[in-house]
């Protein structure tokens, strides 16, 4: 197998272009054109074309060569496949869609967490959530970032439901994407922040109606600023 280095960035350029639009639905690709237009060898043109028909992005036809799947055929919770259309014309629509899930799944996950984690974990949140504020208000968005990511993935990962916990990666792109493409502001919201400490101390508590409240209070105001203009998100 070619190693990662080698097949990553051509997986990457290939998996834009796929997912961008600019090789549609019905395109044909073969190992050979994978080749010439990357500069790499047939095999690690081979191992990114098997690495994409493991997204569901294209599929290999016998005799024709590797079909581009239309979207409803993707695997769209693949972190990924997230990261490619972040970068991509449909950004917006993406962004859209995956505010959606995460205000249907992260307010049940906190209540979930608020019955379920371990006294550690609470602690945990707790304490993420008291460094995101200084780190908030410093304006260190990198720093701030690794928190917030790591907080949303315990609320996760200790919400009792392991569909949610598979989820943590998604929701980790998506913070990650917003902050890496200039859709968050200097400095997150002091809402924002109050809310985080909210739902941390919910979850501290074993309040699951209050965390689930607090959650909500996060994922909604995300979805209101990207409905009235994506750069004003504030979590």
């Amino acid at each position: 197998m070619p190693s990662a280095a080698l097949h990553s960035p051509v997986l990457d350029a290939v998996g834009r272009s796929i997912t961008s639009g600019d090789v549609p639905a019905g395109a044909v690709l073969t190992l050979e054109s994978i080749g010439v237009e990357h500069d790499v060898s047939r095999t690690v043109a081979r191992e990114v074309m098997r690495l994409l028909e493991g997204l569901g992005l294209v599929r290999s036809r016998r005799r024709v060569g590797l079909v581009v799947l239309p979207m409803e055929d993707w695997n769209v919770l693949d972190p990924r496949v997230i990261r490619w259309r972040l970068a991509g014309p449909g950004r917006d629509a993406q962004l859209r869609t995956l505010t959606e899930l995460r205000h249907a799944v992260e307010p049940l996950a906190a209540a979930g967490a608020a019955r379920h984690a371990s006294d550690a974990e609470r602690a945990e949140l707790v304490d993420l959530a008291a460094r995101m504020r200084v780190l908030g208000v410093r304006g260190d968005l990198e720093d701030f970032l690794a928190l917030d990511i790591r907080m949303h993935e315990l609320l996760l990962r200790t919400s009792g439901n392991e569909m949610f916990g598979a989820l943590a990666g998604v929701v980790a792109e998506v913070l990650s994407g917003r902050t890496h493409l200039g859709l968050m502001p200097a400095s997150p919201a002091p809402e924002a922040l109050d809310q985080h400490e909210a739902v941390a101390r919910a979850v501290a508590a074993g309040d699951a109606p209050a965390a689930e409240a607090a959650m909500a209070a996060i994922v909604g105001e995300v979805r209101r600023s990207l409905e009235a203009t994506p750069d004003e998100a504030s979590s």
